[in-house]
């Protein structure tokens, strides 16, 4: 069995341009079924990473989106009293109300147009997501038309700089600061102080209510307290998992279109390793004669052609995967469906993500090279060692 594999091993190589042809077939097929579970996983992951594990989000009923919720500030002050609310040092609770508007703002170099998120935030804002981290400028003065432009925002739209000026309600904004969240979504935000942002929008009103709970087990306990309370109309959802909502529709297109293209594509590189295979049966029929003579076995013969075929695929899957990886330093900036808002992401890869492509090229290379390898070990040894 050693030798038969030495001998598959030697003939991959044999043919140098049919084999480059074939592994860059095969490539191609792998770098577009990783690109697309890495767009789809690195737009889950964005929106995931958009939260505290302790974190509540609580919109209105019904509303599904910040964009279209509108909480009366009555009932931030009645959630506020609630007992599983966390609260500071200064016994203050841990609940914000914040305002969520979209803007319409020109892309850096190609001038489109993009909606934008503006988040009017409070102090308590920042406590409740540590993750928000400046890292140039300075912060917003409370009562003023300063805001601050998250990382990947400030990169992909005109005006979100610092010292760079943006016009909405009426007002111009002066971006005083840029800031990172761990590549959360909240960098494809401005944000700024709710109050003035209210004001400008003429909006006084909540688009959501965070609250920090006192222990994660208050949850159920708080979500059927609030969301049965008479004076309430409201749903709650676990930050994370209140972002990781928002991504369905978008992530579900880029899957399921991704995966239609991959799969049209790996019938092709399927249909190219049986070409090879079939060709290399051809060009090796008194080879073939010779194993049977020797009294290898028609399964032998079956399993060699079938390992060259899968060393081909797995050439062109290695080969696919290291490219794709390199994806991971390119950003992505799209329209989330879900918020009809502009959200920028990047291209993640994952074990899963390599492991599954794998999978995808053992299948290709055992649907490609099966035929062949069958026809290989159906031969007689009389009519293949006449072959020449």
């Amino acid at each position: 069995m050693q030798l038969l594999f030495s001998y598959s091993w030697r003939n991959v190589f044999k043919r140098r341009m049919t084999l480059i042809l074939t592994v860059t077939g095969v490539a191609l097929v792998v770098f577009v079924f990783s690109a697309v579970r890495m767009l789809s996983h690195g737009l889950n992951r964005t929106l995931v990473d958009t939260g505290h594990d302790g974190n509540v989000t609580i919109i209105r009923r019904a509303a599904q989106t910040e964009v279209s919720s509108i909480l009366p500030r009555s009932m931030g002050n009645i959630v506020k009293t609630d007992v599983g609310i966390a609260r500071d040092s200064a016994d203050r609770p841990l609940v914000t109300g914040e305002l969520l508007v979209l803007i319409s703002q020109p892309k850096r170099g190609s001038g489109e147009s993009g909606n934008v998120p503006v988040r009017g935030t409070t102090e308590i804002s920042f406590i409740l997501r540590p993750e928000v981290k400046l890292i140039e400028g300075r912060l917003p003065r409370p009562g003023t038309a300063e805001i601050m432009a998250g990382a990947k925002l400030a990169r992909n739209f005109q005006g979100c700089g610092v010292g760079e000026t943006v016009r909405f309600g009426a007002r111009d904004w002066e971006v005083v600061g840029v800031f990172e969240a761990n590549g959360a979504g909240f960098e494809s935000e401005l944000w700024g102080d709710y109050d003035q942002f209210a004001d400008a929008f003429e909006r006084p009103i909540y688009s959501s209510l965070t609250a920090r709970l006192a222990t994660p087990e208050e949850f159920a306990a708080m979500k059927d307290r609030l969301e049965n309370d008479p004076r309430l109309t409201v749903e709650i959802d676990r930050e994370k998992e209140y972002y990781a909502k928002q991504s369905r529709f978008t992530r579900t297109y880029i899957t399921v279109l991704g995966s239609i293209i991959s799969f049209i594509f790996g019938f092709g590189a399927i249909f190219g390793a049986m070409i090879t295979m079939y060709a290399a049966v051809a060009n090796r029929t008194t080879e073939i004669g010779t194993l049977r003579a020797l009294g290898f076995s028609r399964l032998t013969v079956l399993l060699t052609f079938l390992a060259e075929s899968l060393t081909i695929a797995l050439l062109g899957g290695v080969l696919g995967v290291v490219v794709a990886y390199f994806l991971r330093f390119f950003e992505v900036s799209t329209t989330n469906w879900d918020t009809f808002s502009e959200l920028a992401f990047s291209f993640e890869i994952s074990p899963s993500i390599i492991l599954e492509a794998l999978v995808f090229v053992v299948i290709m290379g055992l649907l490609g090279g099966f035929l062949p390898a069958a026809r290989a070990a159906s031969m007689r040894i009389v009519n293949s060692l006449r072959a020449r």
